[in-house]
């Protein structure tokens, strides 16, 4: 189902971005216009990737790339989260080098902040990262099982959680984001869940539990929330995206739509008879249009979409919300 109409909701699958040159995407963050920050992680390259990603299919130009494998200044190990501040700036966490890695849009290095360790600004595989309106950043530091909240130039300002299933612990927290009201939320990856905090680390509620039903996650890696304060779920293992009102109430599961490559895909195959024609072999293509371990989701308030980051694919699927929509008329 290309179109779905959900109560007074409607969801329209708009187009897919990515392809062999995309390889080894991980997760996005969204920057000014139509710019787009991408971590691509992989056996042999680790860097950020800055792209424009515009409203109709073909429409995407990679404008730079930054950052390389290693332990140096300016370098990545295991880059796993990235969120951009009000300038633009680009912050990334480094799971291996337990630092946070920060770069002007352009890809210049500025500054690190972090070590190894339990302390206070201290991190132990960082993964997850969301700056919220008054540019603080907020750090799932998951194997010390916690949030910590530090300014926008490094130094902590708080921190909350620990090891456990209760409300307000965690499990290896991995995803986080805020929403514009100042809540934060928390993709709680080895509890299965969703837990909302305020922006101060006070509980709000938890959404899901273990399982592939409605409702139910199996590793959830990334949450977004709307300006309508809808909540997407990236849920990892059961290979789909879970939508909530903001009251938690389940509204519908997206599970790709894929149904045309795109366009540097699309190059890559008709520059190489051989995967052309082995392509047009198979039996049926339907599979390759689900996602494949989605790692991340990301909500573009600004162009009212959601961007789903179809890793095992290389690949980012895009689902327009749409605001205006009419049922077409037909005179029979």
């Amino acid at each position: 189902m290309l179109t779905r109409i959900v109560e007074d909701r409607v969801y329209d699958y708009g187009h897919v971005v990515g392809g062999r040159i995309f390889m080894g995407v991980y997760t996005i963050a969204l920057g000014h216009g139509s710019n787009v920050f991408a971590i691509v992680r992989g056996p042999y390259s680790a860097k950020v990737v800055k792209l424009t990603i515009g409203e109709i299919p073909d429409d995407e130009e990679i404008i730079v790339e930054f950052g390389e494998r290693g332990e140096g200044s300016g370098q990545f190990t295991w880059p796993a989260g990235i969120a951009v501040d009000s300038q633009e700036n680009v912050f990334v966490t480094d799971e291996w080098l337990h630092r946070v890695s920060v770069f002007t849009a352009d890809g210049e290095f500025l500054r690190t902040f972090g070590s190894a360790g339990n302390g206070e600004g201290q991190f132990n595989r960082p993964s997850g990262i969301t700056i919220d309106s008054n540019d603080d950043i907020y750090i799932s530091d998951s194997l010390n099982h916690r949030i910590q909240k530090v300014s926008n130039d490094g130094r902590f300002i708080n921190q909350w959680g620990s090891h456990g299933a209760d409300a307000g612990e965690f499990n290896s927290p991995w995803g986080i984001t805020a929403d514009g009201q100042g809540h934060v939320y928390v993709a709680d990856h080895k509890n299965h869940r969703i837990q909302k905090f305020n922006a101060d680390g006070e509980f709000v509620f938890e959404l899901g539990s273990h399982g592939k039903g409605d409702n139910q996650f199996d590793h959830p890696s990334s949450v977004a929330v709307d300006s309508d304060g809808e909540i997407y779920v990236c849920d990892w293992a059961n290979n789909r995206v879970q939508t909530f009102d903001k009251d938690r109430n389940y509204l519908t599961t997206f599970e790709g739509n894929a149904q045309e490559l795109s366009k540097w895909q699309r190059q890559y195959v008709n520059a190489n008879p051989d995967v052309y024609k082995a392509r047009r072999r198979v039996y049926t293509l339907e599979p390759e249009q689900r996602f494949a371990l989605p790692m991340a989701v990301a909500f573009d308030n600004e162009k009212s979409r959601l961007m789903v980051v179809d890793a095992q694919r290389w690949r980012i699927q895009i689902y327009n919300k749409l605001r205006n929509y009419a049922d077409p008329q037909f005179n029979i």
